[in-house]
């Protein structure tokens, strides 16, 4: 059976390796990136230069081809054929969209000169390998560096940046850091570490614009905000989300909603087709998460292989460390904001800078942030993806402590 794999990220490098024991099956594994499949997750760790690039390249998957830096532009579903850039065909019996997502790049003034599609000089997305290393070769000690977005990506690029000895200020929309994974007292807690790092940080601060010189490379000056204030700015990161990349799959007469929509066979609206990771759409959720690109990935390579497998959904908890003078991890996982009826428990040390919460509904788990202290979260995280009746105890605190609440 010829499986080809349109995407060599984390999810399509992840399924190959899966299926590589197997006999009787070939696996062509197109990727558009000129690198080795890498973990994207450490990206934050080259740029900072705890790592070097070639350290979070992932294991090879031992058998079938890896062709780098090509790019799919066509899938010929009557011929089963991708079609690619360099004007080969690959055939396939079953195809694998594992394309990804895109950066979203925020609708900046400035941003992109009339009729041209590329970003200023010293303007950086960071998604890719490419974007990382085109910032580590830019930033130097003393830079000016702004970054537009709080969330996730965002606040890693932050401490990156920081970590190189940038002067670097985070600009957040929102009113607190991390919006999607934290509520305002672990967002309150995360903003005082990156402070404590040298970043200052600007919540509920919409940026409007970017300004640069009038010249052919147009390097960006400074960054103008909502109220018109001016931020000088060397260097300024785009993290204001990803978006699926469905492009290839919308031009192929698939159904698209917001990823690429498949059932609990990760098959597509063709059964010959199937999607993964961040481009996909399951029961209407799209995870943009690795450990939801991996899961995916272990349930299609058993279907593929003959087992009775199903996906039925991740249960996806975000882990985050940043490193510094003082490390700061941080777990989030499930709804973190309580609805009428649930019960919360919070523990706080201000001293030791550190947060722990957990909403439970009735018997069930619901959520949970642990922030400085995370001692308890594989305990935490197995009794929520169980979805399991909690222990009949006095109080949920042995929930949050690693000694049984005493």
């Amino acid at each position: 059976m010829r499986i080809v794999v349109v995407g060599a990220g984390m999810a399509g490098a992840r399924l190959a390796r899966q299926l590589a024991p197997y006999e009787g099956v070939e696996v062509t594994v197109v990727g558009e990136e000129p690198y080795a499949p890498y973990n994207r997750v450490l990206l934050a760790e080259v740029l900072a230069g705890r790592y070097p690039a070639d350290v979070i390249t992932l294991p090879e998957a031992g058998r079938g081809a890896v062709r780098r830096g090509v790019r799919a532009v066509r899938v010929d579903r009557a011929g089963r054929v991708v079609v690619c850039d360099d004007g080969t065909l690959v055939p396939y019996d079953r195809l694998v969209l594992a394309t990804g997502s895109n950066p979203v790049l925020p609708p900046l003034r400035g941003l992109f000169a009339e009729g041209r599609g590329e970003l200023p000089g010293g303007v950086h997305a960071f998604r890719t390998m490419d974007d990382c290393l085109a910032l580590s070769g830019a930033v130097r000690p003393g830079a000016r560096a702004v970054v537009v977005g709080g969330g996730l990506l965002g606040v890693s690029a932050a401490r990156a940046l920081a970590a190189r000895g940038a002067q670097v200020v985070l600009a957040q929309q929102g009113e607190h850091l991390m919006e999607r994974h934290l509520d305002t007292a672990a967002g309150t807690l995360l903003r005082a570490h990156l402070e404590s790092l040298g970043v200052e940080v600007h919540t509920e601060c919409r940026v409007r614009g970017l300004h640069h010189a009038a010249s052919a490379t147009r390097p960006v000056r400074s960054v103008e905000l909502a109220d018109g204030y001016r931020l000088d700015a060397e260097l300024v990161v785009l993290a204001c989300g990803v978006r699926p990349r469905v492009g290839l799959a919308q031009a192929a007469g698939l159904d698209v909603a917001k990823g690429i929509v498949v059932d609990d066979e990760l098959r597509t609206s063709d059964p010959y087709v199937h999607a993964l990771g961040d481009c996909s759409q399951h029961d209407g959720v799209v995870y943009g998460l690795a450990g939801a690109a991996t899961e995916q990935a272990d349930v299609l390579a058993g279907i593929l292989t003959g087992e009775a497998k199903r996906y039925r959904g991740t249960r996806a908890l975000t882990r985050l460390t940043l490193n510094g003078p003082q490390a700061l991890d941080i777990a989030a996982f499930g709804e973190t904001t309580a609805m009428p009826g649930d019960d919360v428990l919070h523990l706080t040390d201000a001293t030791r800078g550190t947060y722990r919460k957990v909403v439970t509904r009735g018997d069930r788990l619901v959520g949970g942030i642990l922030l400085g202290e995370l001692a308890t979260v594989g305990e935490l995280a197995r009794t929520w993806e169980g979805d399991e009746p909690l222990p009949d105890r006095a109080s949920p605190l042995h929930l949050l402590t690693d000694n049984g609440g005493s």
